[in-house]
């Protein structure tokens, strides 16, 4: 019998996504995050979660994330929320906030001694000109696809900043 073998990954290779809820903004970033780190090969290096700073525990994406991220070829059905907490700066060397409400709780919450990056995802695109990715959870469909497109375009640059170079892995 096989067991399945649990990955270490390293802290400055692990990325957390964080808005309000894990519902909408996070779980779109994770799972856009994971398939441009699973096409680079790098699933067994790079970390990818995402959480929220509500208490919907346990609750998958809203459905028209999951819909919206679905049309693109992303799978975020799986996924669900979990609320952050002050292990994850441990765990995580990379903490990314879908705007400044969320970046000013994790700012309150940051251990004195953390040293990984804690900042805006959206600074990863700064061709844009935005800071913050819209909660579209009121919104209309609409709003999901312009996450996904905000998203997928400042998940191009996380990558290229943290991909491990090849003398590296």
């Amino acid at each position: 019998m096989f067991s399945k073998q649990k990955i270490e990954y390293a802290p400055e290779l692990s990325v957390l996504f964080v808005c309000l809820g894990n519902i909408c903004r996070s779980p779109t970033a994770e799972g856009v995050f994971r398939a441009a780190v699973e096409k680079a090969g790098l699933a067994k290096t790079i970390r990818v979660e995402s959480a929220g700073l509500g208490s919907w525990l346990g609750s998958p994406p809203d459905p028209r994330a999951i819909q919206a991220a679905a049309k693109r070829g992303y799978e975020l059905a799986k996924l669900r929320s979990r609320q952050v907490d002050v292990q994850d700066f441990a765990k995580f060397g990379w903490i990314l906030a879908m705007d400044n409400s969320v970046m000013k709780r994790l700012l309150a919450l940051q251990p004195a001694d953390f040293t990984g990056h804690l900042g805006l995802l959206l600074d990863f695109a700064p061709e844009l000109g935005l800071r913050e990715i819209p909660d579209p959870y009121f919104g209309t469909p609409a709003g999901f696809d312009r996450v996904l497109d905000l998203v997928e375009a400042s998940t191009r640059g996380l990558l290229t900043r943290i991909q491990p170079t090849e003398s590296g892995r």
